[in-house]
């Protein structure tokens, strides 16, 4: 069984949240946490669970108070109503950040991502984190992003490339430029580096969308959708940058 905390202070929400765990056979829910406070004191008496789910925005605090006092090393789904937290959710053991209202689809989507990062060899009963080899650090997959009073979502998947201009990163998709809350460190640190190279300074591509590589006089590349911005390699990341298109 996977032994699962839940940290959530709204008494509706954490009911809700249990009934939809409740529905997953091989989940174990060891606890619900409603406070900093108590989270401070669950986490000094007993062992680590497997997994957690936190709301972020506690009575009391934060949750990730919590964690900067106990640092576990038990995955952690964050479960909120606040997209502004996500870069600091996934410097945590954070695999997912699901967002309020919370779907049942989501909710087993991210578990499966949970079950993702176990190794096939060890048995069921047998799942404590203690034991587990993470195959590799989560990723950031989503990237919440403004449209006046709206937010949209935007798998990664869809960006060609992140670039940097007036110290806002922005975003390219097949449809159009959006800004980002990120800097380019902070993207290029939580991205998939199997997919995303930072060229150069100003400039973060994704693999799949490169449609030429010119080589002569300098490394440029063309995407197949981009900015109005010549994309070139700078020369002290063209053996990286080879070396990354072969992976």
């Amino acid at each position: 069984m996977i032994k699962t905390v839940i940290i959530e202070d709204e008494k509706p929400a954490a009911r809700k949240l249990e009934r939809m765990l409740g529905l997953m056979p091989d989940l174990e829910i060891v606890a619900t946490i409603s406070s900093v406070e108590e989270g401070l004191d669950w986490f000094k008496n007993n062992a680590e669970p497997d997994l957690i789910f936190s709301d972020i925005m506690l009575g009391d605090g934060m949750s990730f108070d919590i964690f900067e006092k106990f640092p576990v090393k038990s995955f952690i789904i964050f479960t909120t109503a606040y997209d502004q937290f996500t870069l600091k959710a996934f410097k945590l053991n954070s695999i997912d950040y699901l967002l309020k209202p919370i779907l049942q689809e989501d909710l087993e989507k991210a578990v499966e991502k949970y079950n993702s990062y176990l190794p096939n060899e060890l048995p069921s009963n047998e799942l404590n984190y203690k034991n587990l080899i993470k195959k590799e650090e989560p990723k950031l997959s989503r990237i919440l992003v403004k449209i006046g009073y709206n937010l949209k979502i935007i798998s990664t998947d869809e960006v060609s490339c992140f670039y940097s201009e007036n110290k806002i990163a922005y975003l390219q998709t097949k449809e159009r430029v959006y800004p980002t809350d990120f800097t380019l460190e902070e993207l290029e640190s939580s991205l998939d580096s199997k997919q995303f190279f930072r060229v150069n300074r100003q400039i973060i591509i994704n693999l799949n969308y490169i449609k030429n590589i010119h080589t002569s006089p300098f490394y440029k590349v063309d995407l197949d959708f981009q900015p109005e911005v010549e994309i070139t390699v700078s020369r002290d990341r063209v053996k990286d940058f080879k070396n990354w298109l072969v992976k």
